[in-house]
C-alpha cells in the first residue's frame, strides 16, 4: 500500500483548535512547501541571472577603462609638466634672459600647475564613472544630481573666501605674476616671496616677519624682479655753487661707478645726470639716474650717495644741511635771542611774593 492511500485511509488531518485566547498555533511548512520555494528561487534566478551577469560586466568594464584612462591622463599631465619644470635656454643669451629663469619659481609653478591638472582629471574621470555605474542598477540619478547641485550652492556661499583664494591662486600661477624670489608689493603687504601656494602667498618682510597673505584679498600685484629697476638719486646742493662744476663732479663719480666690479654688472645702464630737478630759493636738487638689475636699486643708490658725498667734500661743494661754519667766525649762540626767564614765573621768589595780594586777616573768636 502506498503512502497516500495510508493517508487517505486515515482520514483528513484535524484542525488545530483554537487557543483559549483565540489565536492559532502556526503552520509548520511541510517538505512540499520547502520544495516549492526552492523550485520557485531557482526560476527566479535562472530568470535574471543573465541580467545580473550583464550589470556586473558592465561595472567592470566602466572601472577599467576610468582605470586605464586616469592613468594615462596622469601620466600625460606629468611628462607635460616635466618638460615645463625644464630649464629654459635663453635665445640671446643675455643676462636678462637668464636671469627671468629661476629654477626654483619654474618648479613650483610646474609642480602646483601639475597638482591641480591631476586633481581635476581624477575628478572627473572618477565622478563620471560613478554616475555611470549607478545608471547600470537603473538608479534614477535625477534627484542625486539635484542635492548634488543644492549642495554645491550651499557649499559655495559657506565657502566662498576659501573657492576665491583657491581660483586667484590658480589663475595667478598661470599667468606666472610672481615667483619664488620675486620681491613684490601686494598692497597688504611687501617683501620677498619665499612659498608660493593655491590659496596663501608667504613673503619674507624687510625686517624678516613672515606675511601670510591670502591670494582673494590681493587686488593688485607690484613685481619688483622683472625686467629691470632704476636707480634714482637726488643730490641737493646749495644755490650758489657752480652748476658746471657740479655736473662735472658727478660725471666722474658715475664714469668710474660704471666701470668697477661688481657695479658694472649691477648696472644694466651707464650712470646719467639727468640734470636740475628742481631750484628753490636757497637750493638746487640734481638727479641721477641709472638702469639697474632687478632687486638692486638700493644697493645702487646706496654706493651712488656715499660716492658723490666723497667726491663733494674732495671738491668743496657745499650739500644743503651739511653747511659748517667759516674759519674765523665765532658759532652764533642759538639762545641769544631769547629773552631771560623771569623771576615772576617762581611761586616761591621774593619779587613773586611781593606781588602777591595780601591775604585778608583771620577773624578772632571773642567769649562772654
Amino acid at each position: 500500500m502506498s503512502l497516500s492511500a495510508v493517508l487517505l485511509a486515515a482520514g483528513p488531518s484535524p484542525s488545530p483548535s483554537p487557543t483559549p485566547s483565540g489565536t492559532q498555533t502556526p503552520r509548520v511548512p511541510s517538505l512540499q512547501d520547502a520544495q516549492e520555494s526552492a523550485t520557485n528561487a531557482a526560476g527566479w534566478v535562472e530568470q535574471n541571472w543573465s541580467t545580473w551577469l550583464a550589470i556586473g560586466l558592465q561595472v567592470l568594464l566602466v572601472l577599467t577603462i576610468a582605470a586605464v584612462l586616469r592613468v594615462a591622463v596622469r601620466r600625460a599631465i606629468t611628462k607635460l609638466i616635466d618638460r615645463m619644470s625644464r630649464t629654459a635656454q635663453s635665445s640671446d643669451g643675455s643676462p636678462l634672459g637668464g636671469l627671468l629663469v629661476n629654477v626654483e619659481r619654474r618648479r613650483q609653478r610646474s609642480q602646483a600647475i601639475g597638482s591641480v591638472l591631476r586633481s581635476v582629471a581624477s575628478f572627473l574621470i572618477m565622478g563620471t564613472a560613478a554616475l555611470m555605474i549607478l545608471s547600470a542598477f537603473n538608479i534614477n540619478l535625477a534627484p542625486l544630481l539635484a542635492s548634488a547641485g543644492v549642495a554645491g550652492v550651499a557649499i559655495g556661499f559657506g565657502a566662498r573666501n576659501l573657492v576665491t583664494d583657491f581660483l586667484s591662486g590658480v589663475f595667478m600661477i598661470l599667468e606666472d605674476q610672481y615667483g619664488v624670489g620675486d620681491t613684490i608689493d601686494a598692497g597688504v603687504a611687501s617683501g620677498e616671496v619665499i612659498e608660493v601656494g593655491l590659496r596663501v602667498t608667504k613673503l619674507r618682510g624687510d625686517d624678516g616677519e613672515i606675511w601670510y597673505v591670502r591670494n582673494g584679498e590681493v587686488k593688485r600685484i607690484g613685481n619688483l624682479s622683472q625686467g629691470w629697476a632704476t636707480a634714482n638719486v637726488d643730490v641737493t646742493v646749495h644755490a650758489g655753487e657752480d652748476l658746471d662744476k657740479v655736473k662735472a663732479t658727478l660725471d666722474e663719480v658715475a664714469g668710474k661707478m660704471n666701470a668697477e666690479e661688481p657695479w658694472n654688472e649691477l648696472l644694466w645702464g651707464p650712470i646719467e645726470v639727468l640734470g636740475l630737478d628742481s631750484v628753490l630759493l636757497d637750493s638746487m636738487v640734481v638727479r641721477l639716474s641709472a638702469k639697474t638689475m632687478p632687486g638692486k636699486s638700493l644697493t645702487v643708490e646706496r654706493e651712488l650717495r656715499w660716492r658723490v658725498k666723497r667726491a663733494f667734500d674732495a671738491a668743496g661743494i657745499r650739500i644743503v644741511g651739511g653747511a659748517t661754519t667759516p674759519a674765523g667766525e665765532q658759532p652764533v649762540d642759538p639762545t641769544a635771542g631769547m629773552a631771560a626767564p623771569s623771576v615772576y614765573a617762581n611761586a616761591t621768589s621774593p619779587q613773586s611774593a611781593a606781588a602777591s595780594p595780601l591775604a585778608p586777616p583771620a577773624p578772632t573768636s571773642t567769649t562772654k
